[in-house]
């Protein structure tokens, strides 16, 4: 690759000197608003070219790095899309998990769980779970197996 550059670069700087070589007539500049000093017709071939390749090459980034925002812009948009999906199904399940009945309500009904919760006591020196309804046959109390 790097052979293929300086091939170039030497092909290009013989095409200048040939430019040069070429066009030695001196010729007067007409700037519209300032006359410059004359100069070979060569190099000032030569300093058109160059400035009309860095023109280029910056006009060039600059398109490329505006086409390049619009293709970023466009897919963060996809992507705020999908995630926008994604939350609205994360919402449903949300609210389906928060409206399915329990598993006691489920197995035993809505009368078999006390809609009082209160009465639910932790004991953490015996491990069990009990309810003041304990003269109620319905409720079922939890006991953790050792």
């Amino acid at each position: 690759m790097r052979i293929l550059l300086l091939i170039l670069l030497f092909l290009s700087f013989a095409y200048a000197l040939g430019l040069v070589l070429a066009n030695n007539t001196e010729i007067g500049v007409n700037l519209l608003f300032s006359q410059a000093p004359t100069m070979n017709l060569g190099l000032l071939l030569i300093l058109g070219l160059i400035l009309g390749i860095v023109i280029g090459i910056l006009l060039a980034l600059l398109i490329f790095r505006v086409l390049q925002n619009k293709w970023e812009i466009s897919r963060l948009q996809k992507l705020n899309k999908n995630l926008e999906e994604q939350l609205v199904q994360a919402h449903v399940v949300i609210d389906r998990q928060a409206h399915a009945p329990t598993v006691e309500e489920a197995v035993y009904g809505t009368n078999a769980v006390p809609s009082n919760t209160e009465g639910l006591h932790l004991y953490e020196t015996t491990g069990q779970l009990t309810t003041n309804y304990a003269d109620d046959p319905k409720v079922l109390t939890k006991q953790k197996r050792d």
